[in-house]
């Protein structure tokens, strides 16, 4: 007993910055075009994440691409820009994108 409970603790403290991530980008409406494991309107961020898995500099590129929007990438549909996101939530919704798997 003691075991499952410690488990499912340490479960929880694994899954709380997923989900605290996963709220940003709530909070930001990047779930209006996007979704973790499906495309929308947008690629998914599975997918995302798998197109930039080599790519060293994604983190800063897609934080650029979350403020300034983009074109060009995923097909002719523009991601547009988001203002309301500041620099260092933007980091934060890259490098968890990036981490989706």
């Amino acid at each position: 007993m003691k075991r499952t409970m410690l488990m499912a603790v340490l479960g929880l403290g694994l899954a709380a910055p997923a989900f605290a991530d996963l709220a940003l980008a709530t909070s930001k409406n990047c779930m209006s075009c996007h979704a973790v494991e499906r495309k929308v309107l947008g690629p998914s961020f599975k997918d995302i994440a798998a197109k930039y898995k080599d790519d060293k500099g994604a983190a800063n590129t897609l934080a650029t691409k979350i403020i300034k929007g983009g074109a060009g990438v995923w097909g002719p549909v523009p991601m547009p820009a988001n203002n309301q996101v500041s620099e260092a939530d933007a980091k934060k919704l890259a490098a968890w994108v990036l981490s989706t798997k």
